[in-house]
C-alpha cells in the first residue's frame, strides 16, 4: 500500500522559515496533483497549496507570497517551504495526493497523518 509521511513541522518565532516534506512510498504508478492542508484548532482543515504532475500551483491567498510548493516526481516527494511565519499558521499540516498505486491497481486520494507547526509571537 501506498503511504504518504509528513516531515519538517516543529516550533519557530514569527518571522522565521520551516520546510515541510512529504514522501510517497510504495507500489506507486504514478502521483498526479498534490496539495498541502492544515487545521488549526477549532478550524476546519483548509487547502493550502496545491500543484499538479506539471508543477502548476496554486495557493490560499493567506499564504500567498510567503510559501512556496513543489515537488519532485522522481523521489514522489513534495515540499512547502514556509517563509515569514506568522502565528495564525500553527496548525497541524497534512500531505494529500492522488496516487495510482499497482499491485493491485489502484486510484485514490491519500492523505498523510499531518505534521505540527507552531508558531509562536
Amino acid at each position: 500500500q501506498v503511504q504518504l509521511v509528513e516531515s519538517g513541522g516543529g516550533l519557530v518565532q514569527a518571522g522565521g522559515s520551516l520546510r515541510l516534506s512529504c514522501v510517497a512510498s510504495g507500489s506507486i504508478f504514478s502521483i498526479n496533483g498534490m496539495g498541502w492542508y492544515r487545521q488549526a484548532p477549532g478550524k476546519q482543515r483548509e487547502l493550502v497549496a496545491l500543484i499538479t504532475s506539471s508543477g502548476s500551483t496554486n495557493y490560499a491567498d493567506s499564504v500567498k507570497g510567503r510559501f512556496t510548493i513543489s515537488r519532485d516526481n522522481a523521489k514522489n516527494t513534495m515540499f512547502l517551504q514556509m517563509n515569514s511565519l506568522k502565528p495564525e499558521d500553527t496548525a497541524v499540516y497534512y500531505c494529500r495526493a492522488e496516487v495510482t498505486a499497482r499491485d493491485p491497481w489502484r486510484y485514490s486520494e491519500l492523505w498523510g497523518q499531518g505534521t505540527l507547526v507552531f508558531v509562536s509571537s
